[in-house]
């Protein structure tokens, strides 16, 4: 059972755009996510394609492959939101 957490967080919708192979070698792969809700200039990320399945294994994303991306932040690093009374 996962452990309930303290911080605050957000999960949004993306998508794996393009694989992108490293200009030199020694470099990592990149996978360019497509985050949906972004604002325009700033809905695509560049990321490592490097993750670990649940066996220990390394693996890389697919192109087209659909994610999701969660933003997480401590309690200290937040703060209410004004909310407007109508």
């Amino acid at each position: 059972m996962k452990e309930a957490s303290n911080k605050s967080n957000v999960t949004l919708p993306a998508r794996v755009e393009k694989i992108i192979k490293p200009g030199h070698p020694g470099e990592p792969e990149k996978a360019e996510i497509h985050v949906v809700g972004g604002d325009p200039l700033y809905e695509e990320i560049r990321v490592d394609n490097s993750l670990t399945n649940k066996e220990g294994e390394e693996v890389s994303l697919k192109q087209g492959a659909e994610v999701k991306v969660t933003i997480e932040a401590s309690a200290q690093a937040t703060s209410p939101k004004n909310r407007v009374s109508r």
